[in-house]
């Protein structure tokens, strides 16, 4: 039984910083990623990584957010500096990617 455990999400000022952290029971994965998703809009994708560090984000995050693996390897968290309100959405993490399975979601809240 595969479980995502997330933790860090909040409320923040804009230009704060946040981090969010994804630990996964029962297996590890090559890919592992965090998505958000806003009031009315889609999931999207944040960034993702590799069990090999190779990363990717969405455009409107690079500069600002880095993705990282943690030791044990089941693990990734999403270090977010220069927040801004449009960051505003429930995170989500994801793991896999032939079988995908998906955190609980947290809330991160940019707003003065």
């Amino acid at each position: 039984q595969v479980q995502l455990v997330e933790s860090g999400g909040g409320l923040v000022q804009p230009g704060g910083s946040l981090r969010l952290s994804c630990a996964a029971s029962g297996s590890i994965f090559n890919v592992m990623g965090w998505y958000r998703q806003a009031p009315g809009k889609q999931r999207e994708l944040v960034a993702d990584i590799t069990s090999g560090g190779r990363t990717n984000y969405a455009d409107s995050v690079k500069g600002r957010f880095t993705i990282s693996r943690g030791n044990p390897r089941n693990t990734v968290a999403l270090q977010m500096n220069s927040l801004k309100p449009e960051d505003t959405a429930v995170y989500y993490c994801k793991a896999g990617t032939r079988n995908v399975y998906w955190g609980q979601g947290t809330q991160v809240t940019v707003s003065s």
